[in-house]
């Protein structure tokens, strides 16, 4: 279909076809942008060119340490300049970029380096007693360890150092541009909510799209400030980073979030976009007046993560932000869904000005499509009351899950990736969560599996059954919430469990609440977690 009668002549050469990759946004930047501010950090401050030429002597230098095509180089970093290198850099030799959750615990980093194989991590000096546990615990190869020593830490002199690996790079490297753009460009490790965490591929045409998307959806002009909140290990921060040189603007660095360091670099650096989840939305609100900073233009915001409260949103915007909420997943480089504004909505105030933008969205461009689906596949009626779940297709869908293809069959059946999220459809085509599927808690952005934090639970002598379900919480969204069936005379306090989860668990996926009560249960002993829902919800904070 949609070929000519005679198509010789007409194939694909070098002339007019390149594979698309966001490697290119900065190869261009560095033409045309050379001078122009690329990254910000503290004292540190480089232009597209620097920031082009230490990117080529990572590439270089990785090369000389052994790093071939396709090998997986991952990273435990905060949002510091490396970070943004690596997301260029690592590519750059042909290797795959992994970017590790930094709030993970020791036996999860390890299952994620021995499963994705990684030959070589970079790992920031705060984060290396987390990564030398987890190598403590690996069967495997383990990664060679380079030092990423920030502004303020001292090199613990255990391992070579980025700047030093980086001074035997070669600036001039020739980068390895993908051939095919399907080739795969990272691996993001899901949070795990049904067991072990799933290796998400990306490819290189999936970034590069994602990159056009996102800046179509924010309504992007040349030369944007973006402040990297969106830690860079989650989907890559929404491919933002390999985004931004794509208009010649300024990332700026953010290593530990705080209502008054975001005012900070909004009236310093001149931040004109970020993203974040709405608890950073609350953070602001709420902080101390001291700590707010004035400023005379409107900062563009994207949300996601958890669905924004409308009081939230109404809020927030009186403080000099225009919010739109994105919606999307790992396995979709992040944002997928937006919440387009509609002209027609323009008189639209208060309540329902607030109401209409906590609506999940529509497919954003590049995605072909975005419906809510039955259990047989089929989309449910757009009347705004048949729940369903979320099913996506398109460029902005991952490749599949590493050596895990009965999830990947799973995951793409019928044609669509099925998200696992519930959520009705609006007349006019626009999603609205209403839950989520697989009982997954999302506290402070971050995805907390409820099977995994009973089974710490299931850990403790005391316990004989237990369940776990969100309860709201204004500052994070939602926290785990734990019901426990204790063993007959046995005994054990709200702390203790805490205590003993938290030396099991990483510090976001611990309990917040205990309850000691017999669990309902259907006549064939399944936990009804739904009355569960409603109980935390009338528990005193």
């Amino acid at each position: 279909m949609g070929w000519l009668a005679d198509e010789s002549g007409l194939e694909k050469t070098a002339a007019n076809f390149v594979a698309l990759t966001p490697l290119s946004h900065l190869k261009r930047a560095a033409e045309i942008f050379a001078q122009r501010t690329a990254l910000v950090w503290k004292s540190t401050r480089l232009s597209y060119a620097d920031y082009a030429s230490r990117v080529s002597q990572l590439a270089s230098a990785l090369a000389q340490r052994g790093i071939q095509p396709g090998d997986v180089v991952a990273t435990l970093l905060p949002n510091i300049p490396a970070q943004a290198e690596a997301h260029f850099g690592v590519p750059a030799c042909g290797a795959v970029l992994n970017t590790i959750n930094t709030r993970l615990e020791p036996e999860t980093v390890a299952y994620i380096f021995g499963h994705a194989g990684a030959k070589l991590l970079l790992c920031d000096t705060a984060f290396l007693p987390l990564a030398e546990a987890a190598i403590a615990l690996m069967q495997t190869d383990a990664p060679q360890i380079i030092e990423v020593v920030d502004h303020g830490f001292t090199a613990s002199g255990r391992y070579e150092t980025y700047e030093s690996v980086l001074a035997t790079g070669d600036a001039g490297f020739d980068w390895l541009m993908p051939a095919d753009e399907w080739e795969s460009l990272a691996i993001n490790y899901t949070s795990g909510t049904t067991g072990r965490p799933k290796g998400v591929v990306y490819h290189h045409r999936g970034a590069y799209l994602a990159t056009t998307a996102n800046a179509i959806a924010w309504r992007m002009q040349l030369f944007p400030v973006y402040l990297t909140i969106v830690p860079l290990f989650h989907c890559n921060g929404w491919c933002h980073t390999w985004m931004i040189p794509m208009l010649g603007g300024t990332v700026v660095c953010s290593r530990d979030i705080t209502a008054k360091a975001i005012y900070d670099a909004i009236a310093d650096e001149g931040v004109t976009h970020f993203g974040g989840a709405p608890i950073v939305l609350n953070t602001m609100i709420n902080c101390k007046a001291e700590d707010r900073r004035p400023f005379a233009h409107i900062v563009e915001v994207f949300t996601a993560g958890a669905p924004p409260p409308a009081a939230t949103l109404a809020a927030f915007e009186p403080l000099g932000f225009n919010v739109t909420q994105v919606y999307g997943l790992t396995e979709t480089y992040g944002p997928a869904t937006e919440c387009l504004w509609q002209t027609e909505w323009n008189g639209a105030t208060g309540d329902e000005r607030s109401a209409l933008k906590a609506r999940t969205g529509v497919a954003m461009a590049m995605l072909e499509g975005a419906e809510v689906h039955d259990t047989a596949g089929q989309p449910v009626p757009r009347d705004a009351q048949h729940l369903g779940e979320i099913a996506m297709r398109g460029n902005l869908v991952m490749k599949g899950y590493y050596k895990n293809p009965e999830a990947t069959a799973e995951a793409f059946k019928g044609g669509w990736f099925r998200s696992g999220d519930i959520a009705f459809q609006h007349a006019d085509g626009y999603l609205k969560i209403t839950d989520r599927a697989k009982d997954i808690i999302i506290s402070g952005g971050e995805n907390v599996s409820s099977v995994e934090v009973e089974g710490a639970l299931m850990h403790h002598p005391a316990v004989s059954l237990c369940a776990v379900v969100a309860k709201p919480d204004e500052k994070w969204g939602e926290v785990p919430c734990a019901f426990i069936e204790l063993k007959p005379g046995a005994k054990a306090t709200e702390a203790e469990l805490i205590a003993h989860c938290r030396a099991r668990l990483a510090g976001f996926k611990t309990p917040k609440f205990v309850v000691f009560t017999e669990l309902p249960k259907t006549s064939t002993g399944k936990i009804q977690k739904f009355e569960l829902r409603a109980v935390a919800k009338l528990l005193d904070a």
